[in-house]
């Protein structure tokens, strides 16, 4: 969508335009709110990948989340989140009360992630046909490619420093040194292949693992990697 002034073309020229747009954002699943544990969890997060946290922008899901002895502080979740170098740009989920208390604190509501009991089920209709993206070059430092809907194909490497992200599968015909996000929307069942596992970070459904954690023996390897129980598994690919 695009929204522009309805004033004549012949005006000065438009200072700005609003356009809908679609971004991947990190999902913090709130279970409870005692800034002290968070902040506990929050540290071994950041030391497992420093850096990883910086500028990230966050949406709050408070979907199932228990209600708090001493009231809901979410201003000073919203100052620990980002003293910790995180974005939080929103809630999602949670009850009447929360999303209350949440407004209170400047944080904004967005759309539920999935609809309650009472609405009403969407008719059935045919899956949308996927919509893979291939690069046939090389991904630079700094570079972040993504695939809505479908699967990620690089022909090439994926240096240090560069984002491959896809709702679907990631294939890398050359070595991942970057880092490499599947399932982006939440598909745990989506992999990724690479022909040298030398990443900084993998990630299937937002269940990851960076570099510092690798079995040294995986290291430069072909490698496929996948979710089972909710871990990372990574294999050798044999030629």
């Amino acid at each position: 969508m695009l929204l522009r002034s309805p004033h004549a073309a012949n005006e000065d020229p438009l200072p700005f335009e609003l356009k809908g747009s679609l971004f991947t954002l990190t999902v913090l699943h709130l279970f409870q709110l005692d800034r002290a544990v968070i902040e506990r969890h929050l540290l071994e997060k950041v030391k497992q990948a420093p850096g990883f946290f910086n500028n990230t922008p966050v949406v709050i899901d408070l979907e199932g989340m228990a209600e708090p002895k001493e009231g809901l502080d979410f201003k000073g979740l919203y100052e620990l989140l980002r003293k910790h170098g995180m974005i939080p740009v929103g809630i999602r989920n949670g009850t009447p009360k929360h999303q209350a208390a949440a407004r209170l604190a400047g944080l904004p509501v967005l759309p539920e992630s999935r609809s309650n009991g009472q609405a009403k089920k969407p008719e059935r209709t045919e899956p949308a046909p996927s919509r893979n993206r291939i690069i046939k070059h090389s991904v630079r430092s700094g570079q972040e490619i993504y695939a809505p809907e479908g699967d990620l194909i690089v022909l090439g490497a994926v240096s240090a420093g560069a984002d491959v992200v896809a709702d679907g599968n990631i294939h890398i015909y050359g070595a991942l040194r970057g880092r490499a996000l599947a399932g982006v929307k939440g598909d745990a069942e989506t992999w990724i292949f690479c022909q040298s596992l030398e990443a900084e970070l993998i990630s299937i459904a937002g269940h990851y693992r960076v570099c510092e954690q690798f079995d040294p023996a995986d290291r430069a390897k072909a490698a496929q990697i996948y979710l089972k129980e909710e871990r990372l598994i990574i294999e050798h690919l044999t030629r």
